[in-house]
Order: structure tokens, then sequence, then C-alpha cells
């Protein structure tokens, strides 16, 4: 049976060579030979060069290489990859065996379940912790899945970048999918949206953009906030979001941002997306950033990482998930390519600079609310239209301090303060810059407001 199953590799290669991308391909699964196939226990063993690629392979691609085995053969129950020692024993045969031939197109087997073919099984509901920042979120999105029609529609994730929202589009796709296994799903960014559009009008494409988006049973959208300030596009996703509410479809759209504060975007398309369910994803609480490290590890039972190092980058990463993992990622990493122990001050010597660009960033409403303790003031002041010196110059303070700390455009910043014009802005900052120069008693107060928005 382990000879059957070798001539199953080459199948296998060449449908994750088309699934993952050539380059990602080469890089990491070319490498890899056929081992062994148990019948009895339908676990196939592969082999690389190296323990770290094995490790690697096993921790990202692991999903993949299960459910591109099964489409093959069906009895496979789970892949393993080895390397290194395990792999030396073979390493004659292994140089001498051929590569698949990816010239020449493999036989065509019809994927177990044709929906499924393009999402990551690795970003499933059961992969997706779930604690108090999220959990609204995830329900959400588990209901937005299921077989009968859920109570809310569309559902709005929103949340800053990294936070998982990404991660529950591809689990709802999968669990629809599971359900529906003849459904048409799309899963899109909005950039992708409007550059497709863009060249469905150029090309004189239209009814065919249009007909395919409309056949969705299930759409996902995700980085909503990309087609700010695109009227054309914003225009013609109102119409496709008509379409589909109307005939009982389903919407998930993801952003980075609640709809009330997508500046820039139509007040009917924000009405459409506020008519379901909006559900915020917080930044990660301590409990949470702990648990997904542990899930991590626990996937790679050869790895030893300390309690301590564990704490260092919970304490460290709390801005949000993917920098958490890309530290851990970055750690193990150096480790495995050294052969040096993960400890704590490996941690604190690799991971400084990570460290740095780390720490949380400013928003223009924790400025504005600094600055309203600070002068006693109401917060809706800050979009007021009143002019006293009492409400003005702290407005000021607020502008000039949100140019500074945020990356904010003029433009932007003053459709937070009450849609005012960026020659407002403009004015505020470069007024509130020579004060500090001649007023030091304002000096020492924007001082302060600083400090406490950096504590």
């Amino acid at each position: 049976m382990s000879g059957d199953a070798a001539t199953l590799w080459p199948r296998v290669a060449e449908g994750l060579r088309r699934d993952l991308g050539v380059r990602t391909f080469d890089h990491w699964l070319k490498p890899v030979r056929f081992a062994d196939y148990c019948a009895l226990s339908g676990v196939v063993t592969l082999e690389t060069v190296s323990r770290f690629s094995a490790n690697w392979i096993n921790e990202r691609f692991g999903d993949r290489l299960e459910l591109a085995w099964r489409q093959q053969l069906p009895a496979v129950r789970s892949v393993m990859v080895r390397g290194g020692a395990a792999a030396d024993d073979r390493a004659a045969s292994l140089a001498a065996a051929p590569l698949p031939n990816f010239d020449t197109p493999a036989p065509a087997v019809p994927a177990a379940n044709p929906a499924l073919l393009g999402f990551d099984p690795r970003q499933s509901f059961d992969r997706f912790v779930v604690a108090r920042s999220n959990i609204l979120a995830a329900n959400a999105a588990r209901r937005m899945a299921m077989v009968e029609a859920p109570q809310f529609n569309p559902l709005y994730l929103c949340s800053g970048t990294g936070q998982g929202k990404t991660h529950l589009l591809q689990a709802i796709a999968q669990d629809y999918a599971a359900a529906h296994p003849t459904a048409n799903i799309i899963l899109m960014s909005a950039e992708k949206f409007m550059l497709e559009f863009v060249g469905a009008m150029r090309g004189g494409d239209m009814m065919a953009f249009k007909a395919r988006l409309r056949a969705a049973d299930l759409l996902l959208l995700d980085d909503l906030q990309f087609v700010i300030g695109k009227n054309s596009t914003q225009e013609e996703l109102l119409h496709t979001i008509d379409d589909l509410m109307t005939a009982g479809k389903r919407l998930v759209v993801t952003a980075d941002r609640p709809p009330a504060m997508l500046d820039g975007v139509e007040a009917r398309l924000l009405s459409r997306l506020s008519g379901g369910l909006v559900a915020d994803i917080e930044a990660p609480e301590d409990d949470l950033r702990e648990r997904i490290i542990r899930q991590r590890l626990a996937a790679m039972p050869m790895v030893d990482v300390p309690d301590n190092v564990v704490a260092y980058l919970v304490k460290h990463f709390t801005r949000n998930i993917r920098e958490l993992e890309g530290a851990l990622n970055k750690l193990l990493a150096y480790a495995a390519l050294t052969g040096t122990t993960v400890d704590l001050t490996l941690a604190e010597d690799r991971l400084a600079e990570n460290v740095r660009t780390a720490r949380p960033r400013i928003t223009i409403d924790e400025i504005q609310r600094a600055v309203c303790a600070h002068y006693r003031l109401d917060k809706s002041e800050m979009a007021s239209k009143r002019r006293v010196r009492a409400v003005a110059r702290p407005r000021q303070v607020a502008m000039y301090l949100a140019k500074e700390l945020t990356p904010r455009s003029y433009p932007e910043i003053g459709r937070r303060f009450g849609g005012r014009d960026h020659s407002t802005v403009i004015h505020a900052v470069r007024t509130v810059e020579a004060l500090r120069v001649a007023d030091s008693e304002l000096d020492a107060e924007i001082a302060a407001i600083r400090r406490a928005l950096n504590s």
C-alpha cells in the first residue's frame, strides 16, 4: 500500500504548488519527499532536509497537507513531516529520487469538497482562541456560518490590524462550505473588489462582474476602509449589498473602525452596514495572548520555551495578535537556525527592536480625551463650533498633538474635529508650534498631556 501511496505524491505536490503559489511551494515544500504510508494508522510520513524545515512545515502547512492527501486517498488520517536525523538514513535515496514533474499536468482528481478549496484550513473556528475581548465577534461569526439563517445580516466585524478579523472570515467560509458543499462563496478584500470593478469598467465587462458577485450565497469583504473616498466603487458595492440582502444571501464585512467612523463613505452604504450586527474585537487581554502562545507551542512539542519567556512576550506585545505571533516565530526561528536554547536572555536580545515598534499607538480619540481631561472640558467640545478661548485653545492643542503623535493626514484630523477643513488644522498646528516657543506654561501643559498619553 505504501508503494501505491508513493505514486500519489506527485499529484498531491502539484495541487499544493497550484494552491499555495510557486514561490511558497518551491521554498518550503519542493524539497519534501514521500517516505511511508501506514494503511493501519492512516498516517502518511514525508521527509525533508532539516528538523527546522520539518517543524515549520508541520506548523504552517500541516492541515493543508492533510486535506490534499485526503483528496487523493480518503483513508489518510494525518500527515507527518520529519527531518534532520530522522531523514539522514534515507538521504542517498532521497537525493536520487526524481522531483514531481510539474510541467506535465497531474491527472484530474475531483476534490472532496470543491467549496473548501482556496481557504486556509489553519484559520478555523477550532483554532480561534476566544476571550472576553472577542467573544461577541466569535459567536456572531459562528452564527453566520450555521445552516439556519442568522438573526442578523450583514455582520460587520471591526478592530485594529492583526486582531483576528481575517481569521474569522476564513472560519466562516470554511464552516459554511462544509454545511453547503455546492454553495457559491466569495471571499475578497475591498481593495480587490475595487480593482476588479475598475478593470471591468475599463474592459467593458461590467455585466459579468455584477453577475458573479450577485450569484454569491455568502460574500465576505475584508478591510472595507480601503474604499474610502472611492465614490463609484461605493455605489457598486451598495447595489451589490442591496441585491444580496434582497435575495436573502449572507454578507460579512470587516474594517479597522466602526461604520460611523468611516469618514468618506456614503451615508446609504453606512446605513446598510450598520443595519445588521456590528461586533467589535478589542485589544487582546493578557490571558488571551498567553493562551494563543500556549496553543502555538502545544503544536510544537519538540520546542521548549520557558514560562518566563512566555511572560515576556505577553507583557511586551500587547497591541495585536499578529505582532505577538511574529515575535514568537522570530525567536523560534533564530533558536532553530543557530542551535541556541530559548531563554529570557535570548528573547530580550533578539526581540528588543520588535518590542520598541510594538508599543501601542496613540489614537486621535485618546488625544481628545486626554486634552479634555487636562483642561476639564467635555469631549463634545472637540467637535463643537464654539470659538471662546477656553475651548478653542485646547482644541488647537489636540489638533497639534494629533498631527504629532498619529499618522493621520490634515483632512483626516479635521474630520475628527467636527468636520473642519484641513486648513484649520494646519493653522492650529502652526499656532501651537509658535506658542510652545513663546509660552512656557503652554509648553509644560502639552508635555504633561504627552506624559499622560504615554503612561
